[in-house]
């Protein structure tokens, strides 16, 4: 079954993420593994701002063991892309982070995927429980997944 474009409305945070020159390739739109690094960005700003990403000195890390993602339209530079965030599962030691990435202001996303993040001990890298103030952090945005 193929999957359907999201609306924002599927989304509980947002974070507009301004493409550059280099991220179009040679057939004029932005290039799919730089979809990849919007997905970590909306990802990691709102874990840093949130104040539980310690991207020094955390005693936990999250390491990426699944990523995927579905294109609909292009994105191309000048195009300020706007990434929807939403945790469609929250576990022990991982979390399921779900983007949708809309072009300009465009109710219907372009592309969306998802990647899952597994909470490591930064010194063992053997896995950990998600620490209390990610959880907390993160709480507010678990919406339900449409698969």
């Amino acid at each position: 079954m193929k999957p359907q474009p999201d609306t924002r409305s599927a989304y509980a945070h947002f974070q507009p993420i301004t493409t550059r020159w280099m991220d179009n390739d040679v057939y004029g739109h932005v290039n799919n593994v730089v979809y990849y690094s919007y997905f970590d960005t909306v990802v990691n700003t709102y874990l840093i701002r949130a104040g539980v990403l310690d991207i020094e000195a955390g005693e936990t890390i999250g390491l990426v063991i699944e990523t995927q993602c579905n294109y609909f339209s292009s994105l191309s530079f000048p195009d300020t892309v706007v990434a929807g965030l939403r945790v469609a599962r929250l576990g022990n030691s991982s979390v399921r982070y779900e983007v949708g990435l809309f072009r300009n202001d465009d109710e219907v996303a372009a592309a969306q995927g998802h990647f899952v993040h597994v909470y490591v001990d930064r010194a063992t890298r053997r896995p950990a429980a998600l620490p209390p103030a990610l959880r907390l952090a993160l709480t507010p945005l678990v919406r339900p997944s449409a698969e």
